[in-house]
């Protein structure tokens, strides 16, 4: 039996009853202790239970008043449990030399301070040590290191408001209590960890099957990443931009804030030195600072700086470099607006989501690459298919122009994705529309109105311009051309027109014109195309009027060869000789009416007319003085041509006055050795 004090000896029931006290001590630590790991194994993932319990009890049970349980990460310490007043050290902060806390840190397992005040920490005045024992009235303190494997997770933290030092046994049960708020701690790290592990592989997977369904497409792919990351990294905002050589673009945006977004779109937030894409452009893996605003950048006042800081409220960053070998691509960002600085489980997390946005933008520019190379094919193969509809279609209008031209505009305008198309000719310092596809019926009335027939300088401008200059002429938005004529805008419709003018020779026969309702330039290999199909209505024009001129050259030696078979078929009698010679002259030059007068020396009087209504005939065959243009040929004139008669007055005496519906003339003198 162990011995005992003189006074228990002397008193038995001060020995029962200090048993008593130590087997209720113990009972109460056993069922503090119980209650503890009861909650641990009921809460894994959520240890606040337990904290809480574990402080209570190791409070309570070393006779203490008040308490806290403190976690460390190496920096800061963050209370996460408090019993009984509250000290008001909720926020996180770093630990003063010289204090209790600080010798836990350097290695003690568990430290006292039987009065406070004694402490040198109180009187050099170390804010925390000042709050705590003139605010709260602390005196005698006990701290616990809480530590696994040697590595400090966090402190026990208890107040007595008396001067009273805690004994062995009190001790012994901060040490057991802080054996289980480790337990705990691992606990809830170890089931945090395994959780996270599969929200970061469960998040992978969906980040691929968006790669996977989004080929090509980059969007979706990182809104996809920003919105796992984000959630899993406990970020307030992040992005992605890409990098073009040169800048950064914004790409995607997730959370960030209005103002900070509008200062972004409404100013330049270039690579300044030392800002975050200045480091990722100039070689960093990644970036990571834990307080921003406590940079220099931020207190010189860096614009882009001072607007992340004071409009986005960031205070913690991440930047994660994208590459692919040397070549930077961009950079995925991630912003905290508290500091805590991002963990090394959720950094890989982001290196591993940063391989995989590498990995998309890739695959989207082989897929851009193939995309493009295959509608270059399905464009070249249109191209040729349709200049080779264009030459048969050549080949079959050997006279008639109409029809080929006409397919050449309609084929330009398809290919180039124009809403129209034009050809026009240029003869004599005129532009003469010949041939159009998808022009308004209000623009085609008002050329009919001016003619057909407009002088150069009269024309539209892309049409002049191509002419004179002997060159395409590419107008991106004719809106914006001084003095562009209003019909081609407001009756024609056009916004976007390009000309490329007809060389034969290297002189302008013509001009092609495409032209779109919408402000969109032609390509340039649409403009080589349409340069095609100039050559190819050279080439039609050049055909046509060579067939033409031998068609008619054949045509008048028939109709020679045949006058004069009727002249040696009619000896003598020059009526016949006369019809014929009106019949084939309307025929090869396309005259309606006509008429072969002889002249006396004084009055003209017909001898064969063709056409011509009974009436006016008649007069004709009457004789009657000279008209001025009749009077020019008498004078000398080789001919008269008239191309419009209602431009010039008429003599009513004169048998011409009858024919109101003759609208060009032409008069050639019959001579006989002048």
């Amino acid at each position: 039996m162990t011995s005992q004090p003189d006074d228990l000896k002397a008193n038995p029931a001060n020995v029962i009853a200090a048993l008593r006290a130590e087997r209720d001590a113990g009972l109460a630590r056993e069922a503090a202790m119980a209650r503890v790991l009861d909650l641990i194994n009921q809460h894994p993932e959520s240890p606040q239970p337990a904290f809480d319990a574990i402080l209570e009890a190791a409070v309570r049970l070393s006779g203490s008043a008040i308490g806290g349980l403190i976690s460390y990460d190496g920096h800061l310490v963050r209370g996460i449990a408090w019993y009984g007043r509250d000290p008001a050290l909720q926020a996180a902060y770093t630990v003063d030399p010289g204090t209790l806390m600080h010798r836990i840190v350097l290695g003690e397992e568990i430290v006292t301070r039987a009065d406070v005040r004694d402490d040198d920490a109180y009187r050099a005045g170390v804010p925390s040590r000042v709050s705590i024992v003139d605010r709260f009235g602390a005196r005698t303190q006990l701290i616990a290191g809480l530590r696994k494997d040697g590595r400090l997770l966090g402190f026990i933290n208890i107040f007595r408001w008396e001067v009273r030092p805690f004994s062995e046994t009190e001790l012994s049960v901060v040490k057991a209590f802080a054996a289980q708020a480790v337990i705990a701690m691992e606990n809830a790290r170890f089931m945090t960890e395994q959780r996270e592990a599969l929200e970061q592989q469960t998040a992978t997977a969906e980040v691929l099957g968006v790669i996977n369904a989004s080929p090509g497409d980059l969007e979706p792919v990182f809104e996809a990443m920003l919105d796992r990351a984000m959630r899993l990294c406990g970020a307030a905002f992040g992005e992605f931009q890409t990098f073009d050589g040169e800048r950064f673009i914004a790409a995607a945006m997730k959370g960030v804030p209005h103002a900070y977004r509008e200062a972004r779109l409404h100013a330049s937030m270039g690579s300044a030195p030392g800002s975050v894409t200045r480091h990722i452009r100039d070689g960093a893996r990644l970036l990571h600072i834990a307080d921003v605003k406590a940079e220099d950048l931020y207190r010189t006042g860096d614009p882009s700086r001072r607007a992340l800081v004071d409009l986005g409220g960031a205070r913690t960053v991440l930047a994660v470099a994208l590459r692919k070998a040397d070549s930077l691509l961009g950079v995925m960002a991630f912003y905290r607006q508290e500091v805590k600085p991002f963990t090394e489980r959720q950094i890989a997390l982001l290196e591993n989501f940063a391989a995989q946005a590498v990995i998309a933008m890739e695959n989207a520019r082989l897929l851009g690459e193939l995309r493009q190379r295959t509608s270059d094919l399905q464009e070249s193969l249109e191209y040729q298919t349709a200049t080779s509809d264009v030459l048969k279609v050549i080949s079959r209008s050997t006279f008639d122009l109409q029809p080929m031209l006409s397919v050449v505009a309609e084929t330009a305008a398809r290919l180039c994705v124009a809403d129209q198309a034009a050809i026009f000719r240029h003869e004599n310092n005129t532009i003469q529309l010949v041939a159009n596809f998808g022009f308004p019926p209000e623009y085609e009335s008002d050329w009919a109105e001016r003619g057909s027939v407009l002088v150069v300088t009269d024309a539209p401008a892309i049409v002049s311009r191509a002419v004179i200059e002997r060159h395409a002429v590419h107008i991106h938005d004719v809106a914006t051309v001084p003095d562009y004529p209003e019909f081609a805008i407001v009756l024609g419709r056009q916004r976007t027109s390009l000309g490329v003018p007809l060389l034969r020779e290297g002189e302008p026969i013509g001009v092609i014109l495409v032209a779109r309702q919408r402000v969109e330039p032609f390509t340039d290999r649409q403009i080589e195309l349409v340069s095609t199909f100039a050559d190819q209505a050279v080439i039609a024009i050049e055909n046509t009027r060579l067939l033409t001129e031998q068609r008619e050259a054949l045509e008048q030696q028939t109709a020679t060869a045949e006058v004069l078979g009727v002249i040696n078929a009619n000896p003598g009698n020059l009526t016949p000789v006369f019809d014929a010679i009106l019949d084939k002259a309307h025929s090869l030059c396309g005259a309606e009416i006509g008429n072969l007068c002889v002249f006396d020396g004084e009055h003209f009087l017909a001898i064969a007319t063709h056409g011509f209504p009974d009436a006016a005939a008649a007069r004709f065959r009457k004789p009657f003085p000279p008209t001025p243009r009749l009077r020019g040929l008498i004078e000398g004139d080789l001919f008269s041509h008239l191309p419009d008669m209602r431009a010039i007055q008429v003599d009513p005496t004169s048998p011409m006055s009858t024919l109101h519906d003759m609208r060009t003339g032409l008069m050639v003198p019959l001579r006989k050795d002048g």
